[in-house]
């Protein structure tokens, strides 16, 4: 397990809570945000970060401020777009300050986190690439309400894992179009019979397990970014 540090973060005049973490020669960092319901210590959020440092990869996981302050609902876009631009210049001085100002800084996100990050990109926040975690292409049951206008826009490499029985992507076919039309820079990798946090019918595991056993694929394409 890796050893984590309790950090806060200003954004703009507000503390937020986040824990990093970084092992020896980390090839990277990943700074990943939760999803609309659950904060950064929900288990699938530890079970990845954890899982991310065993791969070599220092971590960065925090609270958006609507969580830390125990609101119900997420903040509005500006509001999560500017906790990621401070985020990431905090993970950014982190790896300065470990000796290693060139590290690629990667940007990742459950659902809710992930979405805010790509918006965060598209209006210009610097990142090596995108990771989504579950992007919630639509509300259920909604897909003609698609959240997709920004993802062609935006040029670093971006990674899709997303489950087929996902109700934020059914129809499949409505991300398979989306991801083509980003182009070569996308990477969609779909999962078998898994719902948007990952599970599986009658295959019952914890949500930390379940997380963790995203990160090799998730290292796996980081390192082919190199």
């Amino acid at each position: 397990m890796s050893d984590e540090t309790a950090i806060s973060v200003d954004v703009d005049g507000t503390p937020i809570s986040a824990v990093a973490s970084r092992p020896a020669d980390a090839a990277g960092t990943i700074v990943v945000a939760h999803g609309a319901g659950a904060g950064m210590d929900h288990p699938f959020m530890s079970g990845f970060t954890r899982a991310m440092h065993d791969e070599g990869f220092a971590t960065l996981r925090f609270n958006f401020p609507y969580r830390e302050a125990k609101r119900r609902f997420p903040d509005r876009p500006p509001v999560a777009i500017a906790t990621w631009r401070a985020v990431m210049d905090a993970a950014s001085a982190r790896a300065a300050n470990a000796g290693s100002p060139d590290e690629p800084i990667w940007a990742s996100g459950k659902s809710f986190g992930g979405r805010m990050a790509s918006m965060a990109v598209a209006d210009g926040m610097p990142a090596a690439g995108l990771v989504y975690l579950g992007y919630p292409l639509h509300p259920p049951g909604r897909p003609e309400k698609a959240r997709d206008e920004h993802l062609p826009g935006i040029s670093v490499p971006m990674l899709f894992l997303q489950g087929r029985n996902d109700p934020f992507a059914v129809p499949n076919a409505q991300l398979d179009e989306v991801v083509a039309r980003i182009g070569p820079s996308a990477t969609l990798e779909w999962i078998d019979d898994a719902n948007h946090s990952f599970e599986v019918k009658g295959a019952r595991r914890p949500a930390a397990e379940i997380a963790a056993g995203l990160a090799p694929r998730v290292a796996a394409f980081l390192r082919a970014q190199a």
